[in-house]
């Protein structure tokens, strides 16, 4: 044995538990939302709150809208019209990193179709009328997201369609081009009276 060499020592374990440590205090740091953790709360609308595809205020439209929170973006992504929140979670070039959806409950709106400042909803859980006879925010028909089942139905009753859940909404009616309706036809989307 050579006195000028230090003993060898097994690192490996050390490391091991060091990239472990490190590991755990980055996923403590990254932003990421633990499974069990109750997600964000919906965001209050304000003036400045502008459509993410359409790039217009949301005050300017009629009907129900939605927002999107994401996990590494301090503001929602906010939607003019509910099949746009669905579109945004389709399409491949959109972020993946959400954390939570909500809409807003029809079953709360005015007989002018926009309901109260909060009257967000879990997008998981609403019951979504499509398919009906009532226009949305764009001039063009929408799913109508409600809280409650019976609203859903009640609405149905008054101008058709049929309801869906938020895994059940068919990806062929979200992507479709609307139809724009200009005429008194189709009234717009508001609570049953």
């Amino acid at each position: 044995m050579n006195r000028l060499s230090p003993p060898r020592v097994n690192n490996a374990p050390i490391r091991l538990i060091g990239a472990a440590l490190f590991s755990l205090m980055l996923a403590g740091c990254g932003g990421h939302q633990d499974a069990s953790s109750p997600p964000p709360p919906p965001v209050a609308m304000t003036d400045e709150a502008v459509g993410h595809y359409c790039g217009m205020n949301l005050y300017e439209h009629i009907g129900p809208k939605g927002q999107i929170l994401l996990r590494d973006r301090d503001i929602p992504v906010w939607f003019s019209t509910i099949r746009e929140v669905f579109a945004y979670t389709i399409l491949p070039e959109e972020p993946k990193t959400i954390v939570a959806i909500y809409v807003q409950d029809m079953g709360r709106a005015d007989a002018d179709g926009n309901p109260p400042a909060d009257a967000w909803i879990d997008a998981k859980t609403a019951h979504y009328l499509i398919e009906s006879g009532a226009v949305g925010g764009m001039g063009a028909p929408d799913a109508l997201p409600f809280a409650r089942l019976e609203d859903a139905r009640a609405y149905a009753e008054r101008h058709g369609g049929r309801i869906v859940g938020f895994r059940d909404m068919p990806e062929d009616y979200v992507l479709r081009a609307p139809e724009l309706t200009f005429g008194t036809d189709r009234e717009p989307a508001g609570a049953p009276s």
